[in-house]
């Protein structure tokens, strides 16, 4: 594949990564709604991962090894269920802006797990990181989330669980080309499978219309479309790139909260935002400029 081809498409699948994405915590708010937190998140991925998977060996791709399947498997349970798992749970009581900002610390997370393979975080990573927690502690302690430390606890858990997955990932054996992803979200889908009846959760006996169109939206344009341009972006730029979707999204979930869903904002968030923003900027600036 020539350079321009790949630059356009990563281009392509960081505007899927930023928007999209930055839309799906309000399609997930939209979402739990009517469906039980757990059974949202395992019948997008299900659905998504298995489709997807049924269309590729339609199409002539090789059923990935034993090796790969357990390496996709591992990070479908540590992204898709248990990041994005645990945001829908959450999500029952938090806005959806704010758990678009809390997620924003996944590139932070990203620059500290990637320490685990070797990578020797500068001066100004750790400025970063410094700042970008100042943020989270402002965030826990002074906005929305001030005493309620289950919700900020399992966000955080969620932010740090995705990250790692995404690092870890990178090392370990994976399907090739989108079959990857395919099989990344049937795993996640089927632990959250696990987790809702773990949960004891029950289908609903009543879904919305809006609840509906969220689903096809997660599983479509948040799954098929956003999660495959992300695994994309892993394999062809660096992770810390890859993952700077953390820096929009909270600002497309603040604007689409606001004017879709008539979330409140509260100050501190605003500033929590810029603080957050700051360090994952710190930390995505260090990549570009000492990471090759």
């Amino acid at each position: 594949m020539n350079s321009s081809r790949t630059s356009l498409l990563v281009i392509a699948a960081l505007f899927c990564t930023y928007f999209i994405w930055g839309s799906t915590y309000l399609a997930i708010k939209f979402g739990v709604e009517s469906f039980p937190p757990f059974l949202l998140g395992a019948v997008r991925f299900t659905v998504a991962g298995s489709l997807f998977y049924v269309a590729l060996r339609a199409i002539g791709a090789p059923n990935p090894s034993w090796r790969e399947w357990r390496g996709a498997a591992i990070v479908g349970v540590l992204a898709p269920a248990f990041g994005n798992g645990v945001v829908c749970y959450v999500q029952q009581t938090v806005s959806s802006s704010v758990a678009a900002l809390s997620i924003a610390t996944a590139a932070i997370w990203m620059a500290i797990f990637s320490t685990f393979w070797g990578h020797k975080i500068t001066k100004q990573e750790w400025l970063g990181i410094a700042v970008g927690f100042a943020g989270i502690v402002l965030l826990n302690t002074r906005g929305s989330l001030q005493g309620d430390w289950l919700s900020a606890l399992l966000l955080t858990f969620a932010a740090a669980s995705w990250a790692f997955g995404s690092t870890w990932g990178q090392y370990l054996k994976q399907p090739a080309g989108l079959m990857a992803p395919a099989v990344q979200m049937l795993g996640g889908g089927v632990a959250l499978i696990i987790m809702s009846t773990l949960a004891g959760e029950s289908w609903p006996s009543q879904i919305s219309a809006k609840s509906w169109g969220a689903m096809v939206f997660l599983i479509v344009l948040g799954s098929w479309v956003t999660y495959t341009a992300f695994q994309y972006l892993l394999k062809t730029v660096r992770p810390l790139v890859a993952t700077s979707n953390t820096f929009v999204n909270p600002i497309v979930a603040f604007v689409v909260g606001i004017w879709l869903a008539g979330e409140t904002i509260h100050g501190t968030e605003y500033v929590a935002l810029a603080i957050i923003l700051a360090g994952v900027l710190l930390i995505l600036l260090a990549d570009n400029t000492n990471k090759s």
